[in-house]
């Protein structure tokens, strides 16, 4: 017995001694494939910089438009948006300054906070690998690569909005009444940023319901707490929501989605055919590898649920009323709202991967093909295609030398259903190029469209111009190039026309005094 006991013993030991071994070994792929992850992240959100000297477009223009006249004159600016990004920009350029990387900064700062808390509500639901995963889909998505230099509030708001998320998870297993008023005031932060993003609200009551449906006896009383909570910090965005819906025909501009837009959100660039080609080489290398317990990720069906619901709802809300009605909402910055439920989701396929230097070499392949896709000239101008500052300094050059009178359509399509700025037109909203890339010169403001308001304006101009014989110029984005046309036309008996140049979409036409009148 003695014998068998010492023998018995020393397996035990033995065996022991191996688990130990598989434990540090483990714990050192474990830190090992943290590393590497962490670095795939960097490089990632690295991608965001590439265009991060470009010049502001149309609507950054508007952002800074607003932040112009001072901290004074924030509240009277707003029109659509909430104040709140304003101020934080303002402060910001008191801080460091008016350059176009300075005014990226907060976004900047805000997208990378939205990405930490993505991390943390991943955590929630994956592993560790897994979570790095979904952090690492989200950086790569072309709309955060777009928003995170963005200067607008997109990127405060899905900071809000991942702030709710996660909040949300955390009464799972909190019954605190401060908690869930938390998540009440947290879920009205996001409106306070972009009142669009308030798709987000059902999908965020559903999943709500979700993590707290085993523990009925607090449901109640914290969805009671987070609602009026809510409501209390929904007040300050009441009007502007009421202006939005009073104005809504004003701000339509996109065209009527179609389903490929809606496979474009859900499955981005090189997301979808990177994860076609894995799927069946991680079968293949899980049917030769042997299978660990813990090789898997396992998740329950709340977490499908949960991940499901912040993607699909706020998506096909938003495609939804852009494809049954005339108010076309489905464009890029405002999906932006349903894409860290989308980035779960996707973490939620590539967790399937049993292999985990699998799932490490997936999101280098995503990492790779998106940086190839980033740098190229088609993507790398897709910002200065936009943009009117190349044109506003060719013009300025141009129209400085004799102080020409320039004709500017505006690039808004709300302007069609206003009266022109005549006296105001360079610190006027539909002109807020203007307020950043300043002209030096006179400007007689037009519409974007061909329009009474435009011909009214035009003819006005041309019957003094055609008295006075002095050159001047017009310019003009591609929707505006009717009225050019028009002008064109009009002056042609007191004035020889030509197109000086295209700069960035940017028609510049030269109207030149004739000595005699035809």
């Amino acid at each position: 017995m003695g014998v068998f006991s010492t023998v018995s013993v020393a397996k035990n030991e033995e065996s022991r001694g191996n688990q130990l071994q598989d434990g540090k070994r483990r714990s050192i792929q474990d830190r090992v494939l943290c590393v590497l992850y962490a670095l795939v992240l960097a490089a990632s959100a690295s991608i965001w910089f590439i265009a991060i000297r470009a010049p502001l477009w149309l609507d950054e223009t508007g952002s800074y438009w607003q932040i112009s006249a001072g901290f004074s004159k924030i509240l009277s600016r707003q029109s659509i948006s909430s104040p709140a990004y304003s101020c934080i920009l303002w402060l910001s350029t008191k801080i460091i300054g008016t350059s176009e990387i300075a005014l990226r900064v907060p976004s900047i700062l805000a997208m990378l906070g939205a990405v930490y808390l993505l991390y943390l509500v991943a955590r929630e639901i994956f592993k560790r690998d897994v979570a790095f995963i979904a952090t690492i889909v989200f950086c790569l998505h072309p709309i955060v690569i777009f928003e995170s230099i963005d200067v607008r509030p997109y990127a405060f708001a899905v900071l809000a909005t991942n702030a709710a998320i996660l909040i949300m998870l955390r009464l799972r297993r909190n019954n605190s009444n401060w908690l869930a008023a938390l998540f009440g005031l947290s879920a009205a932060w996001i409106l306070w940023f972009h009142l669009l993003f308030a798709v987000i609200l059902p999908a965020l009551v559903l999943c709500f319901f979700v993590v707290k449906f085993r523990d009925r006896n607090a449901l109640w009383r914290q969805f009671c707490v987070a609602l009026a909570a809510f409501a209390l910090a929904f007040l300050p965005v009441i009007l502007a929501l009421t202006y939005l819906f009073r104005t809504s025909h004003t701000h339509v501009y996109e065209l009527a989605p179609k389903l490929i837009d809606l496979i474009r959100i859900l499955a981005p660039g090189w997301l979808l055919p990177i994860t076609c080609v894995a799927i069946p080489v991680a079968l293949l290398v899980s049917a030769f590898a042997s299978r660990r317990d813990d090789s898997l990720s396992l998740f329950k069906s709340w977490h499908l649920m949960l991940c499901a619901s912040l993607a699909l709802i706020p998506v096909f809300i938003l495609y939804g009323i852009s494809a049954g009605t005339s108010i076309h909402l489905f464009k890029a910055s405002h999906e932006l709202v349903a894409l860290p439920g989308i980035a779960l989701c996707w973490a939620l396929i590539v967790s399937r991967f049993e292999s985990r230097i699998m799932r490490l070499l997936f999101c280098i392949l995503l990492l790779i093909a998106t940086t190839f896709q980033s740098i190229s000239p088609l993507v790398a101008s897709e910002r200065a295609d936009y943009t009117s500052k190349y044109a506003l300094e060719y013009v300025e050059k141009n129209a400085s030398v004799d102080n020409a009178f320039v004709l500017i359509c505006s690039s808004y399509i709300e302007s069609n259903y206003a009266p022109m700025p005549i006296d105001s037109a360079k610190d006027s909203n539909y002109f807020t190029q203007l307020s950043y890339y300043k002209l030096s010169v006179p400007v007689v403001p037009l519409p974007m469209a061909l329009n009474g308001e435009a011909i009214r304006v035009g003819s006005r101009f041309l019957e003094e111009a055609a008295v006075k014989h002095k050159r001047f110029l017009a310019i003009g984005f591609e929707p505006s190039y009717k009225t050019l046309d028009w002008l064109a036309q009009s002056a042609a008996a007191t004035h020889s026309v030509r197109t000086l140049a295209v700069i960035n979409g940017v028609k510049v036409l030269e109207f030149a005094r004739q000595s005699m009148p035809r």
